[in-house]
């Protein structure tokens, strides 16, 4: 070998990083929650005053390395198709929550009824699941209620109380006169209408559930 083999090599192995050892000991011991992959080191941190970063990164490599030897010899292994898998314990660490949890929201009369006969989500016959998810692609968002709303029908979409404009049928021309004559607007009157509806299938829906109850 060369002389310049030799420096070569030797500037080569310097520049390699110092391997360190896996085993980590320090004078208390460290004490963990797997499930949520944390390790709490109790020992005072010692920083040195000419290398600050470097105190840092050796602390949080001995904690890391001390965390991955725990998780290595006490949780279990297991080898699948999808690869080498580590199961973790159940966190052991109750975390705090910056806001409440939410409350339930109450269920309406028709949900509650539902359940009770076992009707769309709540149905249990085969194919039920599917059907509620063909009903589903009949939503859409109203966003000035905040919520999804059927695109048509009971409560739906084209069913807006704030419409400014509403077309007229030929056949309705007559009922437009009439409803002048009486100091109205077939708009008023389709409104009317609309909630005489409502309020027949609410009184039908109380007579039901009455009904359910006997």
């Amino acid at each position: 070998m060369s002389k310049a083999d030799t420096l070569n090599a030797a500037s080569a192995a310097k520049s390699k990083p110092e391997r360190l050892p896996i085993t980590v000991s320090k004078p208390t011991p460290y004490t963990f929650d797997l499930g949520h992959l944390l390790a709490n080191d109790p020992n005072p941190l010692e920083i040195s005053r000419s290398d600050v970063n470097g105190s840092l990164r050796s602390t949080a490599r001995d904690g890391a390395q001390a965390l991955l030897n725990q998780l290595l010899t006490t949780c279990p292994i297991t080898s699948t198709q999808q690869g080498v898998l580590l199961t973790l314990p159940t966190p052991t660490t109750v975390l705090p929550r910056h806001k409440p949890l939410p409350t339930p929201k109450a269920p309406t009369k028709w949900e509650l009824f539902a359940r009770k006969k076992g009707i769309g989500k709540y149905n249990n016959r085969p194919g039920a699941a599917l059907a509620d998810k063909e009903r589903r692609k009949n939503l859409v968002y109203d966003e000035e209620k905040g919520e999804w709303v059927p695109r048509w029908g009971y409560k739906g979409k084209n069913k807006s109380e704030n419409e400014w404009l509403v077309e007229v049928n030929e056949k309705d021309w007559k009922k437009e006169e009439n409803a002048v004559a009486q100091g109205s607007s077939i708009r008023g009157l389709s409104r009317t209408e609309r909630k005489d509806k409502i309020k027949r299938n609410e009184r039908k829906m109380r007579s039901n559930e009455r009904r359910s109850k006997t």
